[in-house]
């Protein structure tokens, strides 16, 4: 089975603002919009019975859908920057979304995820590109203004082996609707 993880994707509308800062930054390998992503678990490589638990405890999730506020760039690494990324409000209802997969991972015998949680959505890897470069490069690109969509799905995404990620395929698809809100309008109409 091929590497797999969970996330939310990104609408086209948010894609194409998102766009507007692609390039001008050297060693900056792009990510292609197609495979902007929020990652919520990574799962990574497990065989066929694992990737049949994953897919049937995710289908216990019972959320309604959660807004979400994109705040920003920002890159992750520090003095040594390895990412350029498009800053993800951690609100309650994602945070608690990231964590029920989490635990729901655990639960089926995964290993705890041993980095902290930061959403966000990489539009870059970064190679080689200076702290001084990178500061350079925000700063021209200014303010980005703050986007809102609701995600009302997640994926169980997968990526083949290769350099930066992807392409990333959606192997299932889970609607975030709250059940019982769901039953009582079937009750009511």
């Amino acid at each position: 089975m091929p590497r797999l993880f969970t996330g939310l994707e990104i609408p086209d509308a948010v894609t194409d603002r998102l766009l507007s800062v692609r390039g001008g930054l050297s060693g900056a390998r792009w990510i292609t919009p197609d495979n902007y992503h929020i990652t919520l678990r990574f799962i990574g490589d497990i065989d066929e019975l694992m990737a049949r638990d994953v897919f049937a405890i995710l289908a216990r999730v019972n959320r309604a859908p959660i807004p979400i506020t994109i705040e920003g760039i920002a890159a992750f690494g520090g003095d040594r920057p390895r990412a350029l990324v498009a800053k993800v409000t951690p609100t309650p209802d994602l945070m608690e979304l990231q964590a029920e997969h989490e635990r729901l991972m655990r639960r089926i015998g995964l290993s705890p995820e041993p980095r902290k949680y930061t959403p966000h959505i990489t539009l870059a890897r970064l190679r080689d590109t200076s702290s001084f470069e990178l500061a350079n490069f925000l700063s021209g690109i200014g303010h980005l203004p703050s986007m809102r969509f609701e995600a009302d799905v997640f994926d169980v995404f997968s990526s083949r082996a290769s350099t930066g990620g992807g392409p990333y395929v959606v192997e299932a698809c889970y609607p975030l609707y709250h059940k019982a809100l769901a039953q009582r309008a079937r009750i009511t109409a």
